[in-house]
């Protein structure tokens, strides 16, 4: 009975319409959890032969062609000719393409699987527009066509033998089926950039694709099927979080392009930390990295590392007299980091708020990390923008919202993580055995790490990722999410390396990479 409570999440926060990036992370992460990409081919192949038989119910007598292309939407097709095979009808598989263009292990695994049924499906490798031309006459006489050309990718204008395909197809009486989405349709917005196959069944996958919506000319009748991809595969941070992570970069790219992080940070007690900070969000990719320190600590955060760009402000602490310097240096920054090491002198705290004002002001994303979160504290109306992590440990988030997770359920946390994000407009990562990580519409929980980590300043380096990651423009809340697992994944690295309870946390900066690597 315990997994009730969870079960009721899953209902309320989880995704009823799938963008296709969405739908690429959870697939990955079913992998991660245990569920291999295969299998769930597998599935989808099984799905689109009893769907087809739920429409014509004899169909041992029927002209089957499949249309194929390279990718995995290809491989749905392999699998369901060889599920319809079972039924007897006259199967005909056209591989769009060479078979050694085709481009999944698990894909050319069922083509090969295919090669080996000689005497129940005829298979043909269609380089040229002029091959289909050729069998036109037996194309518009099959009485079932399953369209599996095209995945969720495509862009402009299709190229040639598809092209060729899918007006073929288009002019065919037959019972056209479409796997997944119709070829040349796009699945996120509907859009037809080109040409698509005007689909009579449309057999999608876990969840319906948004493009799929209103657009009967090329969906017909619309069937979601489930292939056995578990809730948790959405809810559970996984390697697919990090893996599809939109940080390209361009060959003509310039230093600056992928993060300038500014680090407001250390104090009289602290200098440490948002060195941590700093050199957290380089290993993560950041270009530069500069950190506004008192002066009377810059010299020792200097010596930390020759990577770190050090700018010194009055004093020993933050106050209201290094507000002027700080100012000069926001419209450099792409993210800003607050918090770190900078210590809880009552002027430290009002001089904070100042500067989260200034900062949401002009707009930039910002991660508030440690003795910040106990100045906004003091002004929560201060969190007036979407784009913020907090980054609080459980005793943090009772002084930000007076809720006492101490005793409570998983479940019962979860939901006063989501109230509380949804309250203040922020994203909050909550720092815990288990991570929790939600915008307040959505949730995910990060169970990578490991006790070793409760070290401290680990929680400085999951800041120093979080910046990067909002500073190159990754979305607030995959940026909390894919850096809780990082950060939890070089933890637990680094336990390893270092024979378990005898990590510090500059050991985690070394290890990012390599946790970055899915």
């Amino acid at each position: 009975m315990q997994n009730l409570p969870f079960l009721s999440l899953f209902k309320k926060y989880g995704i009823k319409e799938i963008t296709p990036k969405q739908m690429a992370v959870i697939d990955e992460n079913c992998s991660y959890l245990g569920v291999p990409t295969e299998l769930l081919m597998e599935n989808a192949g099984k799905a689109i032969s009893q769907e087809i038989i739920r429409e014509i119910s004899d169909i041992s007598n029927k002209t089957i062609f499949i249309f194929a292309g390279t990718g995995n939407n290809g491989g749905d097709a392999f699998v369901a000719a060889r599920h319809l095979s079972y039924y007897k009808p006259k199967i005909n598989v056209f591989l769009l393409g060479h078979s050694s263009q085709i481009r999944t292990e698990i894909s050319k695994r069922n083509w090969n699987a295919l090669e080996q049924m000689k005497f129940s499906i005829s298979k043909f490798e269609i380089i040229n527009p002029n091959q289909l031309n050729s069998i036109r006459e037996k194309i518009l006489s099959a009485d079932i066509i399953i369209d599996g050309l095209l995945g969720t990718g495509v862009k402009g204008k299709l190229r040639e033998p598809i092209s060729t395909a899918i007006d073929l197809i288009n002019e065919s009486k037959a019972l056209k089926v479409a796997i997944d989405v119709p070829s040349g349709l796009d699945p996120l917005n509907g859009n037809i950039h080109d040409k698509a196959i005007e689909a009579n069944l449309t057999i999608t996958f876990h969840k319906l694709k948004i493009g799929l919506k209103n657009n009967e000319k090329f969906v017909g009748k619309l069937v979601i099927s489930e292939i056995g991809i578990p809730p948790e595969a959405e809810f559970i941070v996984g390697t697919g979080d990090v893996k599809f992570l939109e940080r390209s970069r361009d060959p003509h790219s310039h230093k600056g392009d992928f993060g300038k992080i500014l680090v407001i940070g250390g104090g009289k007690y602290y200098t440490g930390a948002p060195a941590l900070v700093g050199l957290a969000a380089y290993r993560t990719g950041a270009d530069l990295v500069i950190i506004a320190t008192p002066e009377k600590v810059a010299s020792n955060l200097r010596s930390y590392s020759p990577n770190l760009i050090v700018r010194d402000f009055p004093g020993d602490i933050l106050s209201e007299e290094s507000i002027p310097h700080i100012d000069n240096l926001l419209p450099w920054a792409t993210s800003v980091a607050i918090g770190p090491g900078l210590g809880n002198d009552s002027s430290t705290l009002t001089t904070v708020v100042e500067i989260v004002k200034k900062i949401q002001k002009i707009n930039i994303p910002l991660v508030i990390d440690a003795d910040a979160l106990k100045a906004i504290a003091l002004d929560l109306k201060v969190l007036s923008k979407s784009h913020i992590i907090l980054t609080p440990h459980e005793g943090e988030f009772k002084i930000l919202t007076g809720i006492d997770l101490k005793d409570l359920s998983l479940s019962t946390k979860i939901q006063k993580v989501i109230d509380s994000a949804k309250e203040m407009r922020v994203t909050i990562l909550l720092k815990g055995h288990e991570d929790i990580i939600s915008d307040g519409k959505k949730f995910k929980i990060n169970l990578t790490g490991c006790p070793a980590m409760t070290v401290g300043g680990t929680g400085d380096v999951l800041t120093g990722i979080s910046s990067c990651l909002i500073g190159q423009k990754v979305d607030v809340f995959e940026s909390a999410v894919s850096a809780a697992f990082i950060n939890g994944k070089a933890g637990k690295l680094a336990s390893k390396k270092y024979f378990g309870n005898h990590i510090m946390a500059t050991d985690l900066l070394e290890l990012i990479p390599e946790a970055m690597k899915v």
